[in-house]
């Protein structure tokens, strides 16, 4: 039975590591997810989205995920499992698959072809097939408007009344003033709607604006201190909160510098350095990072205070 879903506090989005030829690290995973679920203020584990290479993995490897991390750490925190998918009848069968391999809570991503042009009913649509799959409680992942992907604030309240099911939005429309209409439009609604920051770049501004809490890919990495910071925040404490993210802040320009494609591979090689997995390996057509590349990460983790300024430094 599934850890009941609350749509608050800090939701890391689990990493998925690789053994040399592209097989999922199946100890290595159960290692990663126990040490997330480990963390003081973790209140979900995210498995099958951005931050798991979820677009390089095949619906029985998902399931497969699934069974593992239900396996490792189901019992004491919820599992969020991703919908990734260009197909409403895909996404309504990876709903059922989630549901039924211990999930307890799905992320809805939106369509790639949805960056050509959507229309609302388009939208609804989508909603409604996997809505209709699954009694799971949904999370919108919302994008940022620009690219087309991301839906507007009416659409988004249009999507909440119609299903009872969404619970909160992953907010990641990358404008700080949508940004503040969304947690104070969409968390005062009559049956509110949680907003989970995922701007991690900039996740103190964020998070002062009242969201519920945050689901990043970075929590893989730096969950308590993201758990810290949502605290000091939720408890008006800004010095200490200032703090918090002076140790958070060289490892967010480190992970989110471009290109972004490479943000997951690089909360990879910080877990490698601190010996929280054996090797950094991505699925391509992801490529291994420079030998520079790494010695910025290191030298983040050596500002954060995660790691000892007399760790061996890397061969270039």
């Amino acid at each position: 039975m599934a850890v009941p879903f609350t749509p608050a506090g800090t939701i890391p989005a689990a990493i998925l590591p690789f053994h040399d030829d592209f097989a999922i690290d199946e100890a290595s995973l159960r290692a990663h997810l126990a040490d997330l679920a480990g963390t003081a203020g973790v209140t979900a584990i995210t498995v099958n989205g951005h931050a798991s290479e979820v677009a390089s993995c095949t619906a029985d490897e998902q399931a497969r995920v699934l069974d593992i991390a239900a396996a490792a750490v189901g019992d004491r925190v919820p599992l969020v499992s991703g919908v990734y998918t260009e197909s409403s009848l895909e996404g309504a069968r990876l709903a059922r698959m989630a549901e039924a391999h211990g999930a307890a809570a799905l992320l809805v991503f939106p369509p790639a072809l949805f960056a050509l042009g959507q229309r609302d009913e388009m939208v609804l649509t989508h909603f409604r097939h996997i809505a209709s799959a699954s009694s799971l409680p949904l999370v919108v992942f919302q994008y940022p408007l620009g690219p087309g992907q991301g839906y507007r604030l009416d659409l988004l309240h249009r999507l909440c009344d119609e299903f009872p099911s969404i619970v909160a939005i992953k907010d990641w429309c990358a404008d700080p003033q949508l940004h503040e209409r969304h947690v104070r439009t969409l968390q005062s609604r009559a049956r509110p709607v949680a907003v989970l920051s995922t701007h991690s770049a900039w996740l103190f501004a964020s998070l002062v604006l009242g969201c519920r809490g945050l689901l990043s890919g970075a929590g893989s990495v730096i969950a308590g201190l993201q758990a810290e910071l949502l605290a000091a925040c939720g408890d008006d404490d800004l010095a200490r909160a200032r703090a918090v993210n002076a140790r958070i802040q060289p490892l967010a320009e480190v992970f989110y510098s471009a290109p972004w494609v490479d943000m997951h591979n690089r909360m990879k090689e910080a877990l490698v350095m601190l010996g929280k997995l054996p090797r950094n390996v991505v699925r391509p057509p992801l490529m291994p990072l420079a030998a520079e590349e790494k010695q910025r990460i290191r030298r983040a983790l050596v500002a954060a205070g995660l790691l000892a300024d007399s760790a061996p430094r890397l061969a270039a």
